[in-house]
């Protein structure tokens, strides 16, 4: 028996992600996968651990040096990561 209403896989996957609510939590991956090209391959490499909490963006450096230099760059990164996944997704940048 054929289906009158086919969709595309787009239109499903899309439509899988909206019904599971899980389309948030995939950004939020997305954005850590990408970590090495918001910051830099530098500052990548002395990342320990970055994650999302409470829509703030948490970042363990290892350096002190590098934390200082984020320090002054919270609302660039910040830019960058909520441009990257399409709507506000960090609200702020917590570094630690």
């Amino acid at each position: 028996m054929r289906r009158k209403r086919t969709m595309s896989l787009v239109d499903v996957l899309a439509e899988y992600k909206r019904e599971m609510n899980i389309e948030g939590r995939l950004k939020e991956v997305e954005i850590i996968n990408a970590w090495d090209k918001i910051a830099g391959k530098a500052i990548a490499a002395r990342t320990k651990k970055i994650y999302f909490r409470d829509k703030n963006l948490v970042i363990h450096l290892t350096s002190s040096v590098v934390r200082n230099e984020l320090m002054m760059m919270k609302e660039v990164i910040r830019d960058r990561v909520n441009e990257i996944a399409g709507e506000e997704l960090a609200t702020g940048i917590i570094l630690k």
